[in-house]
């Protein structure tokens, strides 16, 4: 029931943004080959009214139901309605509950959306982010020393997601391009707080990206060849390495990696950064 070739139905039921259960969906679903949710997404899911196109939705296309909602009652009817159509629903937060209840002996407060507090984590991360902004693609040098992590690479080696992913982790990031005969800012010669780390990728996935977007930019009108010759990209990321070389940097290769997994090895990195400043 639900399904339909290789693709099924996911309900997604949250008394908060839904986050969460997109996280946990997503990882999951990505586990099985051939294939694909429809996703149904229902955020701030928090009265029996707000429930009932719920389950109309669930009604008519049967599949997977995933919950997190902190009102016993509302939960309790989704679970009730599940069990009639005979489709599987799932509370993803349940377990964790009670590990951290049996191991904290202390009740849970039952706060709905608590991880989107405006507490003083949250303020860090709009502090961090408009930080990355100001200071992408080299601009504003003059502070660099301020910043948590600065980024060195070539054109499209993904400096600037990367810095966007991290401040919203609370890290403040500031990236500088590598330019063919244009020398990098002195401030970066000069900064003692911030981890520098280099990204590079292979010359082929490089000169992919960039011819792609040449294209997307009107290539009648791009007169740079040499930006996507594959014999001057080498050089590029030659000199990247080399420098990170020279000057002690970390140097990540992001050829095979998505932004998360790059994000994750620089937090890892700044941690051991941190701890050698003590």
């Amino acid at each position: 029931m639900g399904k339909s070739g290789n693709f099924f139905h996911l309900h997604m039921v949250s008394d908060s943004t839904g986050e969460t259960l997109m996280t946990v969906a997503r990882a999951a679903t990505v586990q099985y080959e051939d294939v694909q949710a429809i996703e149904h997404v229902y955020p701030l899911v928090r009265s029996q009214k707000q429930l009932d196109r719920v389950v109309g939705e669930i009604e008519s296309a049967p599949g997977i139901v995933l919950y997190t909602l902190v009102d016993p009652d509302v939960a309790a009817r989704l679970e009730r309605v599940c069990l009639d159509l005979a489709v599987p629903c799932v509370n993803v937060l349940e377990p964790v509950f009670k590990i951290f209840q049996s191991y904290l002996n202390v009740a849970w407060t039952g706060r709905i959306g608590g991880q989107h507090a405006l507490d003083a984590d949250y303020f860090g991360r709009i502090d961090a982010l408009n930080y990355t902004m100001l200071h992408d693609d080299g601009q504003v040098p003059g502070d660099l020393n301020e910043a948590d992590v600065v980024l060195v690479g070539i054109s499209r080696t993904s400096k600037t997601p990367t810095c966007i992913y991290l401040a919203n982790r609370g890290i403040k990031a500031a990236n500088i391009p590598m330019v063919p005969d244009i020398p990098l800012p002195p401030q970066l010669d000069e900064v003692t707080h911030p981890l520098v780390v280099g990204l590079v990728a292979s010359a082929e996935r490089i000169q992919q990206v960039r011819q792609n977007r040449v294209l997307a930019l009107n290539a009648a009108s791009y007169q740079n060849e040499s930006y996507t010759d594959r014999r001057q990209i080498a050089h590029e990321v030659s000199s990247t390495r080399r420098l990170c070389a020279e000057k002690g940097w970390p140097l990540i290769d992001v050829t095979r990696r998505s932004i998360e997994e790059t994000a994750a090895e620089i937090m890892a990195l700044l941690r051991d950064h941190r701890a050698e400043e003590m």
